[in-house]
């Protein structure tokens, strides 16, 4: 990496450093250079000023602009003022990974049908170095609830997931893990955890503890020994880790103490020391605890799902000690996550068969990325940095079906020549974003590390916020968002006007359905509307049910309601749905203004088209938002 470009935290290993000093010549190196962006914006929580990411990447002024400049014609960022913000569309990166994993489209359904069941988050993880990172998660909603988010990063050895991966790891996996931990003792390279410094204390005056460790040791019948000094390590003193979670006592902390040593001044354990004996114990046992190791009161079960042999993922139930004790988790979950990760395991076995018997496809839809860039480089000048455009782009090359590329492939796949393509594989593959093995390239699950985090939170309200912003400014008319709540609509996003005659609604109102645009192109959608009760609110309201069913009809096929002063004398509206991904109306946007303002005619005429090419462009970023998660309404 070039020497102006800080590095990265959040990497999960400590050879950064050794990684910079060995930049491949044919290194891209504004590619690395916008990755690096990218990265400190997801560190960022999604949002920096201009000049904190100046700060924060070592980069000059001019080059963090040029940046933000291509990423914002790439849809992957919003400039807002002085302020650098991800857009939903960088999503696309993490969805080119899932996408070819595979494992989201096949096990997301096991997952959140076992949170339901047990009524407990549950979560799928796969291994990224010496590190986990999450592919999926079933949240349950509590006032104590999970947040971690789809592509956080978190050290292995605080997990209950990471001992499950250590089992496949060789010397070379267990000296980065070692490096990392002297590198970074507080573990400030993952900012989705706190910082390791809480040490692991003696329990109350020193006596056992009743701890699940040892409760493990007895159902695996594990006392092992030593190989290098034949010292017995089966637990037999406890140790706890804020208040509650007992672990095996360290060597160290069985040596004698010399007279007159001050026992509070020696120093303890600290998070994850066992992580080699809580593995030893993991490969016995094929299951792993977290008795509270990223925090106070948060513990874990997990178990490991294997295709062909191999972890493929990790399949978590995380609870709360206000709920469950780890070994009350685990004596009461066990059972019942053995059976879905069996059932998962049949879905991926099937699924091998079937991938099997189809002709294996490797050819993407072109992607238009010559025309793009050209028009973009017209358009941007000396602004755009093309090759920049270009290396992110390779990602997307990678999907369902395409997990697997040589370079012709991802030539083709992005209409690139083959000597840009190949240097932006070098690059990404420098970076750790993808792996080369026999000239075949694979992405890894650091892509989700671009902007995933943040982002896999995103709302519908949040995701049409700027579009509604830039429509009202174009219009110079009030526009907002609604949701169907049965027979009433709920604003969710609202951009007001400031004329003296406006439409004054706040975000959380909720008005009758029938006599809104808004209402009508969600009533639309259904089957059976409900069409009672319906008041006069308006000489003009419409009240007859088979009348109003008929305007239904004529919404449904047209796409879109124009209501004239239906639900308040001198207010007109004229709305648009908004489609998810399969074609089901979600929410709708309209714009409202005074009968004075414009003829139902020119509302059709002026603001129709406009409406719909704002919808167009959230529904866009709603697609790729919601392809692996489920994207909340408000």
């Amino acid at each position: 990496m070039p020497s102006n470009v800080a590095p990265a935290p959040g990497t999960g290993t400590s050879s950064a450093a050794g990684a910079e000093a060995a930049v491949p010549a044919e290194a891209v190196t504004p590619l690395i250079r916008g990755i690096a962006v990218l990265r400190r914006l997801t560190d960022a929580d999604g949002v920096s000023s201009l000049s904190g990411l100046e700060r924060s990447t070592g980069l000059a002024r001019s080059t963090v602009d040029r940046i933000t400049a291509t990423l914002a014609r790439r849809g992957y960022v919003r400039l807002d003022g002085r302020d650098a913000v991800l857009a939903p569309r960088l999503m696309e990166l993490g969805n080119a990974y899932l996408a070819a994993l595979r494992l989201p489209r096949l096990l997301d359904a096991h997952a959140d049908a076992l949170a339901d069941e047990l009524d407990e988050s549950v979560s799928l993880a796969v291994g990224d170095q010496d590190g986990i990172r999450f592919i999926h998660q079933a949240t349950r909603r509590r006032a104590m609830s999970l947040s971690f988010r789809i592509g956080d990063l978190l050290p292995a050895e605080r997990t209950a997931p990471g001992p499950l991966f250590a089992t496949e790891w060789g010397d070379r996996e267990w000296a980065r893990w070692r490096e990392r931990r002297a590198a970074d003792p507080e573990d400030r390279g993952f900012p989705a955890v706190p910082a390791r410094s809480r040490p692991i204390e003696y329990g109350e005056d020193g006596e056992d503890g009743e701890d699940c460790r040892n409760d493990e040791k007895d159902r695996i019948g594990a006392s092992r020994t030593n190989s290098k000094n034949g010292t017995d390590l089966t637990v037999t003193k406890g140790l706890t880790v804020g208040r509650d979670l007992t672990v095996g006592k360290s060597l160290a902390a069985d040596r004698p103490e010399e007279p007159g040593a001050d026992r509070s001044a020696r120093r303890l354990p600290t998070l994850g020391d066992d992580f080699e004996q809580r593995t030893a114990e993991a490969r016995e046992a094929g299951w792993a605890l977290d008795d509270q190791l990223i925090e106070p009161g948060l513990v874990a079960l997990s178990m490991p799902v294997r295709e062909a042999g191999r972890i493929a993922c990790v399949v978590s139930v995380v609870s709360h000690t206000s709920r469950h004790t780890a070994a009350d988790l685990r004596d009461t979950l066990l059972p019942r996550l053995r059976e879905a990760v069996a059932a998962m395991e049949r879905e991926l076995r099937q699924a091998q068969h079937a991938e099997s018997a189809t002709p294996r496809t490797t050819t993407a839809a072109p992607s238009g990325l010559a025309v793009w860039t050209g028009a973009s480089k017209q358009e941007l000048g000396r602004e755009f940095i093309e090759s920049l455009a270009r290396g992110l782009t390779v990602i997307t090359a990678f999907g369902e079906g395409r997990a697997e590329l040589n370079l012709t492939e991802v030539a083709r796949a992005t209409g690139l020549a083959r000597a840009t393509a190949r240097r932006a594989l070098i690059t990404l593959e420098h970076l750790g974003y993808v792996t080369a093995h026999d000239r075949v390239f694979r992405l890894t699950p650091r892509v989700l590390g671009l902007g995933f985090p943040p982002l896999s939170r995103t709302s519908l309200a949040e995701i049409a916020a700027p579009h509604l912003t830039e429509l009202s400014q174009r219009l110079h008319d009030s526009v907002s968002l609604a949701v169907l709540t049965g027979d009433e609509i709920q604003y969710t996003g609202r951009v007001s006007t400031s004329r003296v005659m406006s439409v004054h609604i706040t975000i959380g109102t909720r008005l009758p359905a029938y006599p809104t645009a808004l209402g009508r192109v969600m009533l639309a959608d259904l089957p059976e509307p409900p069409l009672t009760e319906l008041l006069p609110l308006t000489p003009r309201t419409i009240t007859d049910p088979a009348r109003l069913k008929a305007v239904l009809d004529r919404v449904r096929e047209e796409g879109y309601a124009l209501v004239d002063e239906e639900l308040e004398v001198g207010l007109r509206s004229v709305a648009v749905p908004v489609r998810e991904r399969g074609g089901r109306v979600v929410a709708a946007v309209n714009v409202a203004m005074h009968s004075s303002r414009r003829t139902p005619e020119e509302c059709v005429a002026e603001v129709l088209p406009e409406l719909r090419a704002t919808v167009g462009r959230i529904e866009e970023d709603l697609w790729v938002a919601g392809r692996f998660r489920r994207v909340p309404r408000t």
